[in-house]
């Protein structure tokens, strides 16, 4: 028995004729009576009685159109989900980031996101950037948001792309004679006790501010930026922060800024270059158009995993290759 059988005997069932319901099917009336006929034989009972007025679905008939019915409704909404698949309009995605990255960038992308795909289901974890890599590496996560690119052995199976920039400002005690000014110096922090990341969670930014932590007075390593900015209002240390953390402000602590302005890596979105996920193109994407700075660079990525993906049902998503 064929689907398009079931399909026969439900419209013969909704037209109660068989010659309209053979024109509605596009096909004649011969044909239709034939393939009804041959699912009845397959049954061993008739499902309509043949009268001069049209059909009549009988006892067996009308049990068997419930499940006709039902098996096809199924079968449309495989489909339909399996185009929805396709499209990373649903499935899961598993996201690890750097607690920085909450600040400013996702809290409006995820937002933005989770509208435009929200039978996407998002598994969302912490992890400084050494854990993010090799959580990507591993297969443990589909995407993280880092500081710098991941580095190390596998880096090169690795996509990465910058989705925002950043300068050091420092945040100290209000009682600290570094509250009282607009900016310090490189110059000034030397000498200081420091509080940063350490470079087992956080190489690249580690590398950038070396010269500053080797010339501290002491060195408090912190995993965070909430960490960072506690620390500084305990009087611990002068804080060590991306210039986003302007927005975490304490009644404790004041947010300095560094002159001349030392440029951070940036937080760095990467992935695996051969994972051809919908749910991450879906996500790409909806970065590409949220992050614009990056947007093009991100649709050029997209437009060439599509091509190299070749032959699979899938397309990009909508938002992709916008300009």
């Amino acid at each position: 028995m064929e689907l398009r059988q079931l399909r026969y005997v439900v419209a013969v069932a909704e037209h109660r004729h068989f010659r309209r319901a053979a024109q509605a099917l596009g096909m004649t009336q011969p044909s239709l009576s034939r393939q009804v006929g041959a699912v009845e034989r397959e049954l061993g009972t008739a499902l309509f009685e043949r009268t001069a007025r049209g059909a009549v679905l009988t006892a067996a008939g009308e049990v068997y159109v419930v499940h006709a019915r039902r098996v096809l409704d199924q079968v449309a909404a495989g489909a339909t989900e399996a185009q929805r698949a396709a499209r990373g309009q649903t499935g899961a995605l598993r996201l690890g980031f750097v607690g920085e990255a909450l600040i400013e960038l996702l809290p409006s992308l995820l937002a933005r996101f989770r509208s435009a795909h929200p039978g996407v289901h998002l598994e969302c974890c912490e992890l400084s950037t050494a854990q993010g890599g090799a959580a990507l590496l591993a297969g443990d996560i589909d995407l993280a948001i880092s500081r710098g690119a991941p580095t190390g052995d596998g880096a090169e199976r690795l996509t990465a792309v910058p989705v925002a920039g950043d300068h050091l400002v420092v945040a100290c005690h209000r009682a600290h004679p570094f509250a009282s000014r607009p900016a310090v110096s490189v110059e000034q922090l030397r000498g200081q006790a420091l509080v940063a990341a350490s470079a087992a969670d956080e190489p690249a930014a580690v590398r950038v501010l070396q010269p500053l932590l080797g010339a501290a007075s002491g060195v408090t390593h912190a995993r965070d930026v909430h960490t960072v900015i506690g620390l500084a209002a305990c009087g611990i240390g002068v804080g060590l922060l991306p210039s986003s953390a302007r927005r975490l402000t304490r009644a404790e602590t004041v947010m300095v800024e560094v002159e001349p302005p030392l440029r951070l890596p940036d937080l760095t979105m990467a992935f695996r270059t051969a994972d051809e996920s919908p749910p991450l193109d879906a996500f790409l994407a909806v970065t590409a158009v949220h992050c614009p700075d990056t947007g093009k660079r991100l649709n050029l990525l997209m437009l060439k995993r599509h091509r190299k993906a070749g032959g699979r049902a899938s397309s990009p998503p909508e938002e992709a290759f916008a300009e």
